[in-house]
């Protein structure tokens, strides 16, 4: 199968127990999830061929033989030839280049699990934005990567270690990956690999960094045991996350955000529905079932973000919870975790919360907590925020009150001026009431389309899925027009599965075709199999090396089948 099948290597009887031995597997590493092959024509520059590999979560056995779980950590080496003109980087603390040989070397000295170890190289050049920080991007793209991040990075890993000691991994440089990167941002120590398309959008682009950055400490150093248990790294690096946001940029961004990403964990579970086993903090995997990269859903993220939250909450002020989280990451850095060492160490850290038996307060059960399904049990105060939201609720209400009267006064709202998370909070929004009334859309498409055309393609993308969802035709050339320029899952797959589930199955059929070739044979294929639902099979598609489709993004396929998936791939389009 894609995902491989175990090998297994009977030892000499003779070897002593502990005694030192070595293996050498020689093996050659075909098309497979893992590795990701790319023509010129599907990069920035249109000038020389791509490689990259994703291993989250079991990909990378098919980039490598290796242990394929976070149980197990290791220190690498590798050494990679490449063609001159070639620029090769891997996700390690220490690197070489022999020049004549075309030779490079890298040797990670910490132990990481397998998922971390990553490759990527094309036509890439650097430029240094801190001291211990540089970005490397496509020529093409390098100086706007560069005036996005510099001196920003070293802000948010001052603030990381402020509060959660020190970054122990040496550098932290970005690589920004074409288009057919297929989730927005990973986490590879050493190196961050972050979707170039993600650039426009300065907030998005903030939190996903920041996000990366806090997995440095939740993640990396200290990892999941099992991918049952994702959210011990997802959830603790959203947390973090938070409160490195909170210090650099303030509390009402970071509420702002927040009432964002609930939003969406609250429309995810109208979907899937309150009983759903993926909604488990503990998902329980049968071995060899379930490819653990479908679990990544905003439950991992939000539900366990508030389950953290809460655990700070019991401590009475956020700073005491951070030294917690010190004490933990310096016990437990380098290996990896069950919930309970989580738990046990923060009742032993405050034996007060202890002694009053707070893992079992009645509604609040610990235990409830991990297995459980459904909404988190409580969620944050997101008070701070309402000088942010506030306007965006209001606004909402004019616009979906009956009968519609108060359009002067929603036309006076000048969306340029709101920060992008107001404006994809209120889209979202309408997003959820659609269809709305013809009345409503006209009015809003003469209200607001213009300033929409102008702004970052996180707002574009949310307006265009209300003109499908409306049937609104006179915006139907934006779509097209959006389509045209687009590359990467993050922006095709949600209009494409909103146009095949309308009216408009024949306009998605046409872009397609008009667009193909400029798309990476996996998103092809993807989005072939959402234009085939419910029509004869399309006529054959010219996809030479297509390896499996990684499904980083997409729940698994009962789910997708049986709810909107538009809305189901908006939502768990976030940062690994």
């Amino acid at each position: 199968t894609d995902y491989g099948s175990s090998l297994t290597v009977s030892l000499p009887a003779a070897l002593r127990p502990h005694q030192p031995f070595q293996i050498i597997v020689r093996y050659t590493a075909a098309d497979g999830p893992a590795i990701w092959w790319l023509d010129p024509e599907l990069t920035y520059g249109n000038a020389k061929p791509f490689v990259f590999t994703q291993g989250h979560s079991v990909c990378n056995r098919s980039f490598f033989p290796c242990f394929d779980t976070p149980a197990v950590k290791c220190t690498y080496s590798a050494t990679v030839k490449a063609p001159a003109g070639l620029q090769v980087l891997m996700s390690a603390t220490q690197s070489t280049y022999l020049e004549e040989e075309g030779v490079y070397q890298f040797y990670m000295e910490y132990p990481v699990p397998a998922y971390l170890v990553a490759l990527v190289a094309g036509d890439l050049i650097h430029a240094d934005i801190g001291p211990r920080s540089r970005v490397w991007a496509e020529p093409c793209l390098l100086p706007t990567a560069i005036s996005k991040l510099s001196g920003m990075v070293e802000r948010w890993l001052t603030a990381a270690e402020s509060l959660y000691g020190p970054y122990i991994w040496g550098r932290y440089d970005i690589v920004f990956l074409p288009p057919s990167f297929p989730i927005v941002a990973m986490e590879n120590p050493c190196l961050t690999f972050i979707i170039s398309s993600i650039l426009e959008s300065d907030e998005f682009l903030i939190i996903d960094v920041i996000h990366e950055v806090a997995h440095s400490w939740f993640g990396n150093a200290v990892t999941n045991a099992t991918w049952e248990e994702m959210w011990l790294s997802e959830g603790l690096a959203t947390y973090a996350q938070r409160r490195i946001t909170t210090e650099t940029y303030g509390a009402a961004f970071t509420c702002l955000e927040t009432a964002f990403r609930l939003d969406a964990l609250h429309r995810q579970m109208k979907l899937l529905g309150e009983d759903n086993p993926v909604s488990k903090l503990q998902v329980k995997l049968e071995p060899g079932s379930v490819n653990p990269s479908n679990l990544m859903n905003l439950f991992t993220y939000e539900k366990g973000y508030c389950f953290v939250y809460y655990l700070s909450q019991l401590c009475g002020d956020p700073r005491h919870f951070d030294s917690f989280l010190r004490a933990y990451i310096e016990k437990y850095k380098f290996t990896s975790v069950v919930a309970q060492d989580l738990l046990d160490s923060f009742l032993n850290y405050f034996p007060e919360l202890k002694e009053q038996c707070v893992e079992s307060k009645a509604g609040l059960e610990f235990e409830r907590w991990l297995n459980a399904t459904g909404p988190p049990l409580a969620e944050p105060d997101l008070s701070q925020g309402s000088s942010l939201t506030r306007p965006v609720e209001t606004l909402f209400r004019l616009w979906t009150a009956e009968p519609l009267d108060s359009v002067a006064a929603a036309s006076s709202v000048d969306l340029t001026k709101w920060r992008t998370f107001q404006t994809v909070l209120f889209l979202d929004r309408l997003l959820d009431g659609s269809p709305l009334p013809h009345e409503v859309i006209k009015k809003l498409s003469e209200c607001y389309s213009s300033q929409l055309d102008s702004m970052n393609a996180e707002i574009r993308i949310r307006w265009l899925q209300i003109v499908v969802r409306n049937d609104y035709y006179p915006d139907l050339y934006k779509v097209r027009r959006f389509l045209e320029n687009q590359m990467s899952r993050m922006y095709t797959i949600p209009l494409y599965e909103d146009l095949c589930t309308g009216t408009l199955k024949s306009l998605a059929l046409e872009i397609f075709y008009q667009t193909q070739n400029q798309l990476h044979p996996n998103l092809r294929k993807t989005i072939q199999q959402i234009l085939s639902q419910g029509l004869n099979p399309l006529p054959a598609i010219d996809t030479t090396a297509v390896t499996a489709d990684t499904p980083a993004m997409v729940l698994e396929d009962k789910v997708s089948e049986a709810t909107n998936g538009a809305i189901s791939l908006r939502d768990v389009n976030v940062s690994a």
